[in-house]
């Protein structure tokens, strides 16, 4: 790729340099529209806007009886006495001294003088001055410090040679000579029937609905309307008994308004004195472009595209030996060694989920807190053969078994 690519002349990118800056002797003119067209108004306070304050008078008399007091008229019954007793508290008239037990029984003592057994500080103070100089600062002997060691750099000399970008593996490898290989893969097909597909499964043959009976429906009853007229009073109607009295009338005078004939003027002095300017919109500062575009249709083509030059693959040869042994048509037999010779033993239970495992006597307890068992004979017990095989599961499980020598 390196090899067949040329490079293309690249050259330096001119720069465009600014314009040299050239001071004016105009002087600015610090005046704007605002202070020429503004002309100031003598401040003067404004009073307030209030209404006029209107005091209603009349001479009738307020009635401040309410309307609870006319429609309701308290009766004529007695007041109950009070069952409840009259126990009110009286106090004492002896005068309350406000002293307690406790300063009844215990009188002040007074304060008790004790003797201190602290041992006097016999220790003179040195008046002579304080001598700070210590064995360090006495026998310390200062060293000349060596100069520190700078180290040079070299400079750097670039290399001359121009650089190839070649690797080894570039120069090195050629590929190998030959054919490609060829794939072995066989042709899927699809093999096509003229039978159609049947649509119906066992499910679908086997297991069939139900049959469901007819969902019967209750007609509902024909209504008949009722002969007599429906009486709408409510009990509320017929018990009430509407009072004799009248609602209250207000004194309070209705809210007399002035209108005024004289249209309405929606000028103000805000309105008078700050009128529009008649300004028209600046228009935007557009600069004149500096990159002119090209009347011709860009072509899109880039150096790689120009100069590449296309290639043929090289495909290598394949030196995998055939598959030279021949299949037997005798079925594979797929019984081992270890299905004919194995033979399967029995599950025998641990001697440790026994209460008292048989074949053995419980000895004592260790200081572990292990239970100690001795075998039995074999002429006594006939499990103490199986209590040997499963001497060590026993022992693992909190258990410790001991065989003595057995004298005749």
């Amino acid at each position: 790729m390196e090899r067949d690519y040329v490079a293309h002349e690249v050259l330096p990118v001119k720069c465009k340099l600014p314009e040299k800056y050239v001071k004016s002797d105009d002087n600015m003119d610090l005046t704007s529209t605002y202070t020429q067209d503004y002309n100031p108004y003598p401040i003067c306070r404004v009073p307030p806007c209030l209404p006029r304050e209107t005091k209603y008078t009349t001479s009738d008399k307020m009635n401040t009886i309410p309307t609870y007091k006319d429609d309701y008229v308290p009766w004529n019954v007695p007041k109950r006495e009070m069952i409840k007793p009259n126990n009110k508290y009286h106090p004492s008239e002896e005068k309350f001294d406000h002293r307690t037990t406790i300063q009844d029984d215990y009188q002040f003592k007074g304060p008790v003088a004790t003797k201190s057994y602290k041992p006097l500080n016999l220790v003179q103070k040195n008046m002579t001055p304080f001598e700070n100089l210590t064995n360090y600062m006495l026998s310390y002997v200062p060293h000349p410090l060596e100069k520190r060691f700078v180290h040079e750099y070299e400079k750097y000399k670039p290399s001359d040679t121009p650089f190839d970008g070649l690797t080894t593996h570039k120069q090195s490898y050629r590929g190998l000579a030959g054919l490609p290989a060829k794939a072995m893969k066989p042709r899927h097909t699809v093999p096509c029937h003229d039978v159609p597909f049947p649509s119906s499964t066992e499910f679908r043959d086997k297991y069939l609905l139900w049959p469901h009976l007819p969902i019967s429906i209750k007609k509902p009853a024909v209504y008949v309307p009722p002969v007599e007229k429906m009486d709408l009073k409510t009990t509320m109607q017929t018990h009430y008994t509407p009072h004799k009295g009248q609602p209250a009338k207000s004194c309070q005078p209705l809210a007399q308004f002035k209108k005024g004939t004289m249209p309405f003027d929606s000028c103000s002095t805000m309105k008078d004195d700050y009128k529009a300017w008649q300004c028209a919109k600046t228009k935007p500062i557009i600069h004149a472009p500096e990159l002119k575009v090209a009347e011709e249709p860009m072509d899109y083509l880039t150096t790689f595209q120009t100069h590449y030059v296309p290639h043929p693959p090289t495909f290598t040869k394949s030196f995998k030996p055939g598959w030279s042994s021949l299949r037997s048509v005798t079925p594979f037999e797929g019984q081992t060694i270890y299905t004919s010779s194995y033979t399967p033993k029995k599950i025998a239970r641990c001697l440790a989920s026994y209460k008292e495992p048989p074949g053995y006597v419980f000895q004592e307890i260790d200081p572990a807190g292990h239970k100690c068992y001795l075998p039995v004979l074999e002429t006594e017990h006939p499990m103490h053969s199986k209590g040997k095989e499963q001497e060590s599961s026993l022992s693992g499980n909190g258990f410790s078994l001991q065989e003595l020598p057995v004298t005749g």
